[in-house]
């Protein structure tokens, strides 16, 4: 919107000045007119105050003038059609009108005088042209001066008078020449900077509307000036009409007034309407000198335990890399060396079974490993076209091939339609296999074979595309389930809680979903909702045109 308002005010700015410009510039050609007139028909003449040796001409040319200069004023907005040809025309009638007079007046010093300034207005507005019309006027000037002197034989304005003259509106036309050129820089410059202030207040208001933190500008008398998104939302979406302070929010404008009364922040959260997060109000003055209006950033108290926890996470992580790269060796040799062991003909069976204890806690170890290792690592996306049904099909047939199901079942399911999709095929590759081992192993009823399904299918004729990991096991508990993709969560007493935690990070990279989904008739539904295969494309393109 502030680009638009600039946009029409930087179009209609320099119209307005151009007009204003010229409508003086006509005032002025009706001011000479007058005068010219004055001069002619002035009750002077008969006392020869104002030598007029060609009556007639002199009252001819000014009458003329005077009507002329009278429909230029009149015509002012439509000159500005054709703005150079409108005052070229017009001084062309300006210096004839001003050297006619001065034949008729036997060289009056007031009419070239008072032509000065039209050679020097002729020079501000058309630049490229000021020393042709001071060329012109200094014709105008000498022609009469030489016709009185040599022709008419009239005692008038001397040749070096006129000399004088002419030169002065080659003086005139180079200083206003001059001073139009550095007036046009500085109003340049001037527009120039208009434009970076409107920029910068635009991004300013963009910064400020995109903000998490909550931002009021509030009045001496509590009224709400300006309110971002965040601040609007966390006092609980107010009618835009709705401008005061203590009917939105009672408790903040206490705080307030405790506050500009006392100086002292009350720093605990309140919930400033219902069904909002907590918030933490920070006070300030919007300058050192302005009691009346006051700014106030409400920090949501869920922003800032999300960004402790991420910090946390991210710290979390780096240590547990650097541990798990430190147990990976001794890890090693423990495994080489129970390998070894295992090989040993005089082993007792009791002594076999303690080895092939050791294995497999040796196997679970470095899972845990190298899921710590893959958190840590966070490798960027590639996301690329692929087709969903060939996919899980190929998925099911490499799963089935390295791993032995035994009695459990696991098949594809896919549409008699092509679906295509953009994702990391090796990312979504370990997202599937994750999923797939954990409906195996716990999506079972007791004492009977896992069945699980990789189905690829659309949302709806036209939704984006999904990919679903369905077994027909217990399910997962409604308050275990919100819980499931946190880190480090798990119900296992052997899980390291970092599976879906990976899984979900990893179908984010590739701007897509993971969520889980209930099954009627029990069991658990693991599912994936990609991007279509022209979205990305589609939103890069209207990005780089934009």
């Amino acid at each position: 919107m502030i680009a638009e308002r600039w946009a029409r005010g930087a179009t209609d700015s320099p119209g307005d000045i151009t007009r204003r410009e010229l409508y003086f510039f006509n005032l002025y050609r009706c001011l000479e007119a007058i005068v010219y007139a004055a001069l002619v028909f002035s009750p002077i003449v008969k006392f020869d105050l104002v030598r007029l040796t060609h009556p007639a001409l002199g009252q001819v040319v000014a009458m003329t003038y005077l009507i002329l200069a009278l429909m230029m004023f009149v015509g002012t907005d439509r000159m500005r059609a054709r703005l150079a040809t409108g005052i070229s025309a017009g001084l062309v009638a300006d210096i004839i009108a001003a050297s006619l007079i001065l034949v008729a007046l036997s060289g009056h010093n007031v009419v070239p005088i008072m032509l000065l300034v039209n050679v020097g207005v002729a020079a501000l507005l058309l630049p490229h042209r000021a020393f042709f019309f001071a060329t012109l006027a200094a014709i105008g000037v000498i022609a009469p001066a030489f016709y009185a002197n040599f022709v008419d034989n009239v005692s008038g304005m001397s040749m070096s008078e006129a000399g004088l003259l002419a030169v002065a509106n080659f003086a005139v036309a180079a200083l206003c020449f001059y001073l139009g050129g550095h007036m046009r820089a500085t109003e340049a410059l001037a527009a120039q900077r208009g434009v970076d202030l409107l920029n910068l207040e635009q991004v300013n208001d963009l910064i400020i509307q995109r903000m998490k933190t909550g931002v009021l500008l509030v009045d001496q008398a509590n009224h709400i000036l300006r309110i971002n998104e965040a601040a609007w939302h966390l006092i609980g979406n107010p009618s835009p009409n709705q401008r005061e302070l203590g009917t939105i929010a009672p408790e903040l404008s206490r705080r307030l007034y405790h506050w500009r009364h006392s100086g002292k922040t009350d720093q605990t959260a309140v919930a400033l309407a219902a069904d909002v997060p907590e918030v933490i109000p920070r006070f300030t003055r919007l300058a050192p000198n302005d009691d009346a209006n006051v700014l106030i950033f409400l920090d949501d108290t869920s922003l800032l335990s999300r960004r402790a926890e991420e910090l946390t996470l991210s710290s979390l992580g780096r240590l547990s890399a650097s541990i798990a790269h430190e147990i990976r060796n001794p890890l090693a040799a423990i495994r080489y060396s129970a390998q070894l062991l295992a090989e040993s003909p005089k082993l007792e069976p009791e002594d076999k079974r303690l080895v092939d204890i050791v294995n497999n806690h040796c196997t679970r170890a470095n899972d845990v490993i190298e899921n710590i290792l893959q958190l840590s690592r966070r490798e960027r996306s590639r996301p690329e076209t692929i087709d969903l049904n060939a996919w899980v099909l190929a998925f099911v047939e490499d799963y089935k091939q390295s791993n032995d199901l035994g009695a459990d079942q696991l098949r594809a399911v896919t549409q008699n339609r092509r679906i295509e999709a953009m994702v990391d095929p090796q990312h979504l590759q370990q997202v599937a296999w994750n999923l797939v081992q954990n409906a195996l192993r716990y999506g079972r009823q007791p004492n009977e074979p896992a069945r699980v399904t990789v189905a690829a299918r659309l949302a709806t004729d036209k939704g984006p595309p999904m990919i679903e990991v369905v077994d027909r096991g217990p399910g997962i508990p409604p308050k275990v389930a919100g819980q499931i993709f946190e880190p480090f969560f798990t119900t296992h007493e052997y899980g390291t809680g970092l599976g879906l935690y990976l899984a979900k990070q990893m179908t984010e990279a590739s701007q897509a979903t993971l969520e889980y989904v209930p099954v009627a008739g029990g069991g658990a539904c693991f599912r994936i909702t990609l991007t279509p295969a022209g979205a990305l494309l589609a939103a890069r393109i209207a990005a780089q045109s934009a």
